[in-house]
């Protein structure tokens, strides 16, 4: 009976195998309902956006929107990440985390525009974008339908969906062959399934997409400057570009070196480990300039508190809890320390290596007076010994008290 009152649904739609088969799904199962297929630009390639829109209209869906994200994502939700450090269980710089609160929140804002009765997403019963998907709905516009075809549907297998396809005569290019399941956006893009499903067998060349071999990247290393205000890069070489086109320069010069590559099982939200491949090569140069910088920036104790508010962040966004007071006050505190990160870091970009080399700020708290093993005639060596004294003197009574 609930079925028979949605009349108009917004999907999140990608063009991939799960919601190409979605849609003819939701058409036969939510009679008379009228399913509009929903695209971020988000960065992805151009060739995974040719004729996309044709291809929603060719499955059955009314019509197709095409949204451009790209500024928006990098600027409002990477950018502010980066400012707080944050990467998931060492490794994982969080692409596709990054990416669905926008895509969610987009999907949202299409769907009240049109007055769209439900929302609909193609993430699976075992993984975290189902989290990340729905608890953005349920943040900012609870009042909507939720749909999850895959905790619904009777469809099991990629080879279920290829045949369900077929069988409503819609076209379709994936085949069983093609086992990989890859998630791509300006940032990175994953790779998982297929040989990575097996933890003891390396990862091989079709594992990546957009980075070189190390191996066979340049002989020559490349020096670039990046350029940070703020917190924030701001240009490459000293040329001023917006957070969408740095990235998009450090990923083409990232890419040719092989920088960014990572090959990790991590522990998604739900207990389930996975294994996935990441390639983030602008955004590992990034990561690597605004840690060097603040290596000059920061005193020992905002570094301290800066790694610990970075820590929580990566299971905040990880998690998908964009839309929280929790995760704007992380930000709030990451933009007051990024505050003095202010500077140009030189990286020497060469196979599979983006290693700062030179370091500059106007605040810089380094002095070559004070940290010099030469002599100098600002620091009295003496005053170390009550230093000292005073730091150590609970041991000192311990170790008295135990004579």
């Amino acid at each position: 009976m609930m079925q028979q009152k949605i009349k108009k649904i917004v999907l999140a739609y990608s063009g991939g195998l799960d919601t190409s088969a979605i849609i003819p799904w939701l058409k036969d199962n939510y009679h008379c309902c009228e399913v509009i297929a929903f695209v971020a630009d988000v960065g992805q390639s151009h060739h995974s956006l040719d004729g996309i829109e044709k291809k929603a209209i060719q499955s059955g869906a009314s019509s197709c929107y095409i949204i451009d994200l790209k500024e928006e994502f990098v600027k409002n939700y990477i950018y502010p990440v980066l400012q707080t450090g944050a990467v998931y269980e060492g490794y994982y710089l969080m692409g596709t985390c990054m990416a669905r609160p926008i895509i969610a929140k987009a999907q949202v804002d299409l769907a009240m525009k049109l007055n769209a009765d439900a929302l609909c997403h193609g993430a699976t019963g075992k993984g975290n974008d189902q989290v990340r998907f729905e608890t953005t709905y349920a943040a900012i516009a609870p009042h909507l339908k939720l749909i999850a075809p895959w905790r619904e549907w009777n469809l099991h297998s990629r080879g279920d969906l290829i045949n369900f396809l077929k069988n409503k005569n819609i076209p379709n290019d994936v085949s069983l062959e093609k086992i990989y399941s890859r998630d791509e956006n300006a940032w990175h893009v994953s790779t998982e399934g297929g040989i990575l499903e097996d933890p003891e067998k390396e990862a091989n060349k079709d594992c990546w997409v957009w980075t070189n071999d190390p191996l066979y990247a340049p002989n020559q290393p490349e020096k670039i400057v990046i350029n940070i205000e703020r917190g924030q890069i701001t240009g490459v070489n000293k040329e001023n570009l917006s957070p969408f086109k740095c990235l998009k320069k450090l990923n083409i010069i990232g890419a040719k070196h092989g920088i960014g590559r990572v090959d990790i099982i991590e522990n998604r939200l739900i207990g389930i480990k996975s294994r996935g491949c990441y390639e983030t090569p602008g955004g590992t140069i990034m990561v690597n300039a605004l840690r060097a910088l603040e290596q000059l920036v920061l005193d020992r104790d905002s570094f301290k508190w800066r790694e610990k508010i970075g820590h929580e962040m990566s299971y905040i966004v990880y998690d998908g809890r964009w839309f929280s007071p929790l995760r704007e006050s992380i930000q709030a505190a990451a933009k007051v320390l990024a505050e003095q990160m202010t500077g140009e870091v030189v990286m020497k970009i060469y196979k599979g290596n983006a290693i700062a080399i030179e370091k500059r700020s106007i605040n810089s708290l380094y002095s070559k007076d004070y940290a010099t093993f030469e002599e100098d005639n600002v620091y009295n060596h003496h005053h170390a010994d009550g230093f000292i004294r005073l730091f150590s003197l609970s041991s000192r009574i311990r170790a008295l008290i135990k004579k």
